[in-house]
């Protein structure tokens, strides 16, 4: 089973039907499930994938990058659960998991400290969508 954090994009672009992306975006609560529908004849991404709210609004698309990688797994046939995760700026977030069973949501930490940030391990093939910001230091200042 792996489990992945993946960028929903475009949450503040209009849909079709006039309904606000963003909005259901924050009124979607973190675990709430999500469907994730390929749009092969989507005119500007064939490999497009829409992100749709449990009220069956779309949220918006996962990223470019991943979406190849998402939809050549959904189109093998492998079992897939996706949640919604959270909005953080100008994206939205959904977790999917892989392999069967629901996604667990990620904890979050209450508090980085510049030292646990320093140490962190870089990220592996295994955690394709890992993060892992680069130190601080003075060299940053302008």
């Amino acid at each position: 089973m792996q489990e992945l954090t993946l960028a929903v994009v475009g949450i503040d672009f209009p849909n079709g039907d006039g309904s606000n992306r963003r909005s259901e975006a924050m009124m979607t609560l973190p675990g709430e499930p999500v469907a994730l529908i390929p749009e092969p004849k989507n005119k500007h991404d064939s490999n497009a994938i829409a992100v749709i709210s449990p009220r069956g609004v779309q949220i918006g698309y996962l990223s470019a990058e991943r979406a190849p990688y998402i939809g050549g797994r959904m189109s093998r046939g492998e079992d897939l659960e996706a949640i919604f995760q959270g909005v953080d700026g100008g994206l939205a977030f959904i977790r999917v998991r892989f392999g069967g069973g629901a996604p667990t949501l990620p904890t979050i930490a209450r508090e980085v400290s510049p030292a646990s940030v320093r140490h962190r391990r870089p990220p592996s093939a295994s955690e394709p969508d890992a993060f892992y910001p680069d130190d601080e230091g003075s060299e940053w200042g302008a």
